[in-house]
């Protein structure tokens, strides 16, 4: 079965980290772009990150940047999100997808045209 497993969220204080991880299961993520998005309740879906499959490059919205960090391990099949400094602000379900098309997933990923993939993990930043 084809999917993508979001995990490694949960409760943090402010100022806190967090590290998520999105694995694939019945595919190689290695060939693909791999984004991840957020949606808090009663909130749209906000894009968040995207990693390229081959040089690495990488994309932030600008209320991450110098926060989070994206990265990829092919051979384990996952993808990281490393999120410090967390504010109440970063409080969503956090999705990831996949798209073999890097700058179609950065034009798309906050938009209905990328559907998230799994189940998402819950982040919660709160005192």
């Amino acid at each position: 079965q084809v999917q993508l497993v979001e995990s490694g969220g949960g409760l943090v204080q402010p100022g806190g980290s967090l590290r998520l991880s999105c694995q694939a299961s019945g595919f190689s993520l290695a060939p693909y772009a791999i984004g991840w998005l957020r949606q808090a309740p009663g909130k749209e879906r906000e894009a968040v990150s995207c990693i390229d499959s081959g040089d690495g490059e990488v994309y932030y919205v600008d209320s991450v940047k110098g926060r989070f960090t994206i990265s990829r391990d092919n051979a384990a099949n996952t993808v990281y999100l490393q999120m410090n400094n967390l504010k109440p602000e970063d409080t969503a379900v956090y999705y990831c997808v996949a798209d073999s098309r890097y700058d179609y997933l950065v034009a798309t990923l906050g938009t209905g045209a990328m559907q998230p993939w799994g189940r998402g993990t819950p982040v919660t930043v709160s005192s």
